[in-house]
């Protein structure tokens, strides 16, 4: 891969990542509850399911995918309910009343982490997506493996640096989130958002 290539890539992942979808909703809602270092274990989280895209994509499943209408509804269903999911349970959570001194018991890590991998494993959209992205950058006279080693490590670490960003800015904004009313409408808005990431990846066709 050339330099040339390889910096149009980079700014294909970049605009990738920034745009909003349900790893960034996921990305800010812990951000605002948990902080940015306590994000953390969500972050990778979503790396491990869309790092899980990029082999499924370079062992040539997702071909099969994009093909498949079976396995593509499949997929898109069961992504869209868990979304959907989320955003009933993110809707219906009670404020917690914080008194001076005291923090909220979080969720545990290793729950948001799974919670986080299974927002971009069950992601169709994304996988069909790279099936049109990779090759654009691929270069048929040389090996496909070390060419897709480097595109899905700049996809990841690009997304993680992008997720800590949106962690960081919704961490900003924790101190206003502390009143319960606030809280309240901290939990509509992202359970909103995460239904309508789930309506979305449902309405989405190839």
């Amino acid at each position: 891969m050339t330099l040339e290539l390889f910096l149009a890539f980079l700014v294909a992942s970049l605009l990738i990542s920034i745009s909003p979808g349900a790893g960034a909703v996921n990305t800010m809602s812990n951000g605002l509850k948990y902080g940015v270092w306590q994000s953390l274990p969500a972050i990778l989280g979503l790396q491990l399911g869309y790092g899980a895209q990029v082999v499924i994509v370079g062992v040539g499943l997702g071909a099969l995918l994009a093909s498949s209408e079976i396995a593509f509804s499949t997929v898109k269903w069961l992504g869209a309910a868990y979304l959907i999911w989320l955003g009933y349970q993110k809707w219906r959570e009670q404020p917690v009343a914080l008194k001076e001194g005291e923090v909220s018991t979080p969720v545990s890590a290793q729950k948001r982490f799974w919670q986080a991998a299974f927002v971009n494993l069950v992601n169709p959209k994304a996988t069909v997506f790279l099936v049109a992205l990779f090759p654009q950058f691929l270069n048929a006279n040389m090996p496909q493996l070390p060419q897709f080693l480097i595109m899905g490590t700049t996809l990841l670490i690009v997304d993680i640096v992008v997720m800590i960003g949106y962690a960081s800015l919704a961490a900003k904004l924790s101190t206003w989130f502390k009143d319960p009313k606030h809280q309240k409408s901290q939990n509509r808005i992202f359970g909103g958002m995460f239904i309508a990431a789930g309506s979305a990846l449902a309405s989405y066709n190839r």
